[in-house]
């Protein structure tokens, strides 16, 4: 099996470079192609989904809007927050959609649980990872706080698009949008709960957890679906 390799990204990296970079790489591999996990920052930008509904874009105070081709709805990208892309080949691994977000989000509730970030969880029906407001410096009401968000695209068995963490982050363009289509969604960062972290020591040990994880996935069959998963960002 290829090995899965692991690199930055020339930070900020502008979301259209590198949107364009994951396409042609998942254009030009084949078979052999060794999987590839990409760490980067971006500069300010909203990204919408490819079903994302433009009335989600509240007051974009002149951050640019960047129509995708992930699922979800609407989320923002910016400076102090760390993206693992995973550009992996599930049919060759033999892991379905559905299992390749848990692995996903389970990447991120282990760092989060190594962080010492407590009760962070998954949301039914909305996909992400939160945590509730008893893990925030300054907790606000009592619903749960979204603090990453994923949206992936599958071309031919292969993934590319991945998962954004919030570090530390200006969390102010998120009260722009209704994030991931969700009115009201409180979105907060490592920084919120406690914790003080770069974004390049948080990447490195994320992508670690789902290196770790993606090695581990056993062989459970042909994969059935070449579209985009219906969760993303936001």
């Amino acid at each position: 099996m290829p090995d899965l390799r692991t690199r930055w990204l020339d930070r900020p990296a502008p979301y259209l470079q590198v949107w364009q970079a994951m396409q042609d790489f998942t254009d030009a591999r084949d078979d052999g192609t060794p999987d590839e996990l990409w760490l980067v920052e971006h500069p300010p930008v909203y990204t919408l989904g490819q079903a994302g509904k433009p009335e989600h874009i509240l007051n974009p105070h002149g951050i640019r809007v960047v129509h995708s081709n992930r699922g979800g709805q609407v989320t923002y990208h910016g400076p102090g927050q760390v993206v693992l892309y995973t550009l992996v080949d599930l049919r060759r691994r033999g892991v379905f959609v559905r299992e390749f977000v848990m692995l996903l989000e389970q990447s991120v509730l282990d760092l989060l649980a190594d962080l010492g970030v407590a009760g962070a969880c998954r949301k039914p029906g909305a996909p992400g990872i939160y945590v509730p407001q008893s893990s925030l410096l300054q907790p606000h009401g009592d619903a749960l706080a979204k603090i990453a968000a994923l949206g992936v695209k599958i071309r031919n068995g292969r993934a590319y698009h991945g998962v954004a963490l919030n570090v530390d982050m200006d969390l102010s363009p998120f009260l722009g949008i209704n994030p991931c289509g969700y009115e009201g969604l409180q979105t907060v960062d490592l920084k919120a709960c406690g914790i003080t972290a770069s974004p390049t020591s948080v990447g490195e040990r994320l992508a670690g957890f789902f290196s770790a994880a993606w090695q581990a996935a056993g062989n459970q069959g042909d994969l059935h679906a070449a579209t985009a998963f219906r969760s993303g960002p936001g």
